[in-house]
């Protein structure tokens, strides 16, 4: 795919810039799009990529077009765009990376027929390259744009294909996931302070546990068991866990994953 389009440059739009282009991708093979002229000049020199706020101008001929703007914004971004896709020559592939908006309501505010899209469930870890992106591919999209997709998506983390069905469950585990981990940091640090320690010491102390913690989680992916080696029998972790376990903690997440996947789901409707 040698010209790209990333339509909205936020935090998700800019780690994926950033990925491609650590990853070998040609910046002036990149346009990205912003209404802020002082944010497209801070992308331009820090990238090296081309800038406008046309998005019309960036899709037209795009081999790809990423589209990093918010759930509200996305039908109007593809009903925008639509003309543009109709008239090129090329067969552009577009890549969804809101959260909600089902493939067929992108497809329908396309109106192009036969437009290849892909759904992408991303989280902010992208920002330092360990993102996982969870994808869900429409039936247009052949297995060449497939791979092709899938080798851009790759610079910025981890690729898992997903049936569509499952992305709002995963837009509750991993695309938000990453607010849960560091809300356990931050009651972490808050305990600490309760027990008598100087903040910057508990913040060094939970943050630097947490960077441990998911070393090991990512390297044996298997919580239970990592637990349990921390956890001697009758021993402080055991107690600590005991008392977190009869506080709710387990129903606490089930009942928080599953407000995030209904409000997923509304997001579409």
């Amino acid at each position: 795919m040698e010209k790209i389009a990333v339509i909205g440059v936020g935090n998700i739009g800019e780690a994926l810039i950033s990925g491609l282009v650590a990853s070998g991708i040609t910046p002036e093979s990149i346009t990205a799009t912003n209404r802020s002229p002082e944010r497209s000049q801070e992308l331009a020199e820090r990238y090296g990529v081309r800038t406008t706020d046309d998005n019309v101008d960036a899709v037209r001929e795009a081999d790809v077009a990423f589209l990093c703007v918010k759930p509200a914004q996305l039908l109007d971004v593809a009903e925008e765009i639509s003309g543009a896709l109709a008239d090129s020559a090329v067969h552009t592939v577009l890549v969804s990376m809101a959260a909600g908006v089902p493939i067929a309501a992108i497809q329908e505010a396309v109106s192009a027929a036969g437009t290849p899209i892909v759904r992408v469930m991303p989280n902010t870890p992208m920002l330092v390259g360990k993102g996982v992106l969870a994808v869900a591919y429409g039936r247009f999209v052949d297995e060449g744009q497939r791979e092709g997709v899938e080798k851009l998506l790759l610079a910025a983390g981890d690729v898992v294909e997903v049936p569509e069905k499952h992305i709002d469950a995963v837009t509750a585990l991993s695309g938000s996931g990453p607010a849960y981990f560091f809300l356990v940091a931050e009651a972490l640090v808050d305990a600490g302070v309760a027990l008598g320690l100087p903040r910057d010491l508990a913040q060094r102390l939970a943050c630097t546990t947490a960077e441990g913690a998911g070393a090991m989680l990512a390297a044996e992916q298997d919580p239970v068991r990592l637990r349990a080696g921390v956890s001697s029998p009758a021993g402080t972790t055991a107690y600590a866990v005991r008392e977190l376990e009869e506080s709710g903690i387990r129903g606490a997440f089930y009942r928080a994953t599953e407000a995030c996947a209904r409000r997923s789901e509304e997001l579409g409707k």
